[in-house]
């Protein structure tokens, strides 16, 4: 005899108001940073320029490319594309140069050769003994510009995490360099900064680079800074820049949940597929550490993003998801992203069935309040797009009078196609 399954919950909408602080025009404001910089100093006709761009979905990414390297091609220098994303693109030449296409960096459209190349050379060690590894591409350049967002890391902490510094080590470190400040992170309990502020001055010191863009993003995922900043001042002026991204990130309108469902996670929302500075998952995959926010007891996540080119990095860390996300999941590649950032975890299967319905229903067995009435669910499109969030009814009394969420629906029941999956 089948056993009666409780019910699933109603759900309805709020949208949550954060500050907006988008740049009006990010072309001129690329355009501006670079006119005020250094850079023209350096450059003579002629010379090659490695524009490094990585493996991120950030706003506007293919107008600030296009920007600069308009403005270097006016200076008449020779600019080159150099995918610096370490070992993401299933660490191949085509497969990195494929990530950047999907967010339409690529030769063609942008009239600029690509050079993929994985091959690294040795820049030096560190005083504690660690390889310094960096693309020959760029170190064959005349002049390499980094660009990059920055924003809090999914898993390292410290005043130096995701951004110019991590792109110069990790990104231009390409596979190799990848896999040996991965093995490190955890001697230095992933304080990213105790490496790079020993690897960073000798990259600066060594190599040709001569100057970082950063992009700072707020809480819309519109851009909200962009700044030119010269390598003397990466140790420095990131750290700031970073705070500013922190406090301008987006946050779930409640602290606790029984279970997040997730719509997609990808390579280009975050560098573990979903970020965990959102979930509360920072700190331990399976969970948030006592000081930390929200504390989610379970995850499902449906799909993976095309854009993430079969990498479901991070799928690891929810307890749930949808089957489908297991034949869009290149295994291979997911492997070897797991393997060279030495965090396997984040690659294994969670429990998985093959509709909405059935994951929700199981999802509801294991709740640990009896009553059906306090389901606290929560559902996202993505970590990146959180302005919009669904809320089960349990949550309808604390959002009534709370002037930062606008209550765009009633509680409804969830909606399922014929094979039982969400529709709405």
């Amino acid at each position: 005899m089948a056993v009666a399954m409780p019910p699933l919950p109603d759900f309805f909408r709020v949208r949550q108001r954060f500050p907006s602080r988008a740049v009006g025009d990010v072309a001129a404001a690329v355009q501006e940073a670079l006119e005020t910089s250094q850079l023209k100093q350096h450059l003579r006709p002629g010379q090659s320029v490695a524009v490094a761009v990585g493996s991120r979905g950030i706003a506007n990414l293919r107008l600030v490319v296009d920007t600069t390297l308009r403005y270097l091609k006016s200076l008449g220098a020779a600019p080159m594309i150099v995918p610096a994303m370490g070992s993401h693109g299933g660490a191949t030449a085509a497969g990195q140069t494929g990530v950047l296409a999907t967010y339409g960096v690529d030769a063609a459209s942008l009239d600029c050769p690509f050079e993929a190349s994985m091959e690294t050379i040795l820049a030096g060690t560190t005083e504690s003994g660690i390889p310094i590894h960096f693309a020959r591409v760029c170190r064959d350049a005349d002049h390499v510009v980094v660009i990059n967002r920055v924003k809090p890391h999914t898993r390292l902490v410290g005043d130096l995490q995701s951004g110019l510094c991590k792109m110069l080590l990790i990104g231009l470190g390409k596979r190799n360099g990848a896999e040996v400040y991965h093995r490190a992170f955890p001697q230095v309990d992933y304080r990213f900064e105790k490496i790079a502020r020993q690897v960073v001055p000798v990259l600066l010191r060594e190599m040709p680079i001569r100057l970082g863009i950063a992009l700072v993003e707020d809480a819309y995922e519109q851009t909200s800074v962009v700044e030119a900043i010269e390598p003397k001042a990466f140790l420095t002026r990131e750290p700031e820049l970073l705070r500013l991204a922190q406090e301008r990130m987006p946050r779930l309108p409640f602290d606790d949940a029984d279970l997040l469902i997730i719509d997609r996670i990808g390579k280009e929302i975050s560098g573990s597929g979903m970020d965990t500075n959102v979930v509360g998952r920072k700190e331990y995959d399976k969970a948030a550490g006592p000081e930390e926010l929200p504390k989610i007891r379970h995850i499902y996540v449906r799909a993976l993003t095309d854009k993430s080119a079969g990498n479901a990095t991070g799928i690891g860390i929810a307890e749930f998801c949808h089957s489908r996300l297991l034949d869009q999941m290149n295994v291979e590649i997911t492997r070897v992203n797991c393997l060279t950032s030495n965090h396997v975890a984040v690659a294994a299967i969670p429990v998985h069935y093959p509709s909405d319905r059935q994951v929700l229903q199981v999802a509801q067995t294991q709740r640990l309040c009896a009553d059906p009435g306090g389901v606290r669910w929560m559902w996202i499109p993505d970590t990146l797009h959180i302005s919009e969030v669904a809320c089960s009814a349990a949550y309808w009394e604390e959002s009534q009078d709370r002037d930062d969420l606008e209550l765009t629906s009633q509680p409804e029941a969830l909606a399922f196609d014929a094979v039982g999956d969400l529709t709405c």
